[in-house]
């Protein structure tokens, strides 16, 4: 009975652990295309003329 209460517990710990560390990999991964994504922001052109017209033929 004890055996698998530790059994149980030591699970239960194991996969709180793989949890935390998922997490943690996730936000790592988010704040890398986060950085990502601005650099891709900083290389487009800043021409103020752009947006100003619609081509409707398009």
């Amino acid at each position: 009975m004890m055996e698998s209460i530790a059994s149980m517990a030591m699970s239960m710990n194991a996969a709180q652990f793989a949890n935390q560390y998922a997490i943690s990999v996730t936000k790592k991964m988010m704040d890398t295309q986060e950085l990502a994504g601005q650099e891709l922001l900083r290389m487009l052109p800043t021409d103020p003329s752009l947006g100003q017209h619609i081509d409707t033929y398009a």
